[in-house]
C-alpha cells in the first residue's frame, strides 16, 4: 500500500473513471487469487502504459495486448515451447511453481511476471523479469507496485530499464490509459 501511495504521488493516475473489475470473477477465470497491491494498482490506473515503457495488464481489458487472461494464455504457450530447449529459471524448478504475467515492456518482448509458488499467498509473490528475446531472468524480491515504483524512481536493482533513469527526471513520470495510447477501439 505504501508503494502504491508513493507511485500515485510520483505518477498520477488518469482522472477519467476506469471500468470496475469484478475481482471474484477475474480470480475464478485465472484459477488463482491475485495480489492485493496489484488489485489496488489496477483500480487506481486501469490498463495503460507507464513512461511509454511498462504496460499494465488488467482483467477484461478491451485490448487483447493489455488483457491479463489473454496474455497469460499466450505466455503459457510461449514459455512451454521455450522450455523445450531452454532451462527454466531457478525459481521455477520447485514442483508446482509457475509464472503469471502482470506487465510487459514496450517494444522489447520482455515481460514482468509474478513467481507463483505452491503454498504461497498471492501477497507473498515476488517478481521475475524476463528479457523476452533471450534467456535471462531477473528476480526481484518484492511485489508489483514496489517494483514499478523502484523502476520509475531509478532505485531498482536491475540490468533493465536503465533508459528510464537516463532520460527522465522524477517529476516527469506519466501514465497513459490504453484507450488514449491505442485508440478508442478495443479487441
Amino acid at each position: 500500500m505504501i508503494a502504491l501511495e508513493a507511485l500515485v504521488r510520483l505518477c498520477p493516475p488518469p482522472v477519467e473513471p476506469r471500468p470496475a473489475v469484478n475481482w471474484a470473477q477475474a480470480e475464478r477465470t485465472m484459477g488463482t487469487g491475485l495480489p492485493a497491491d496489484y488489485k489496488q494498482l489496477v483500480e487506481a490506473y486501469g490498463d495503460g502504459i507507464f513512461d511509454d515503457t511498462i504496460w499494465l495488464l488488467v482483467p477484461d481489458s478491451a485490448y487483447s495486448d493489455c488483457d491479463l487472461r489473454a496474455q497469460t494464455t499466450e505466455r503459457d504457450e510461449v514459455l512451454a515451447d521455450l522450455w523445450e530447449f531452454e532451462a527454466k529459471p531457478a525459481g521455477l524448478l520447485e514442483a508446482g511453481a509457475r509464472v503469471l504475467p502482470w506487465a510487459f515492456e514496450e517494444g522489447t518482448g520482455a515481460f514482468l511476471y509474478w513467481l507463483v509458488r505452491p503454498g504461497r499467498h498471492p501477497d507473498e509473490w515476488t517478481v521475475l523479469y524476463n528479457e523476452g528475446r533471450g534467456p535471462l531472468w531477473e528476480h526481484h524480491d518484492m511485489g508489483c507496485s514496489a517494483l514499478l515504483l523502484a523502476v520509475l524512481t531509478g532505485t531498482a536493482e536491475t540490468e533493465y530499464f536503465g533508459h528510464l533513469r537516463d532520460v527522465r527526471k522524477p517529476t516527469e513520470h506519466r501514465f497513459v490509459a490504453a484507450g488514449q495510447a491505442l485508440g478508442a477501439s478495443g479487441r
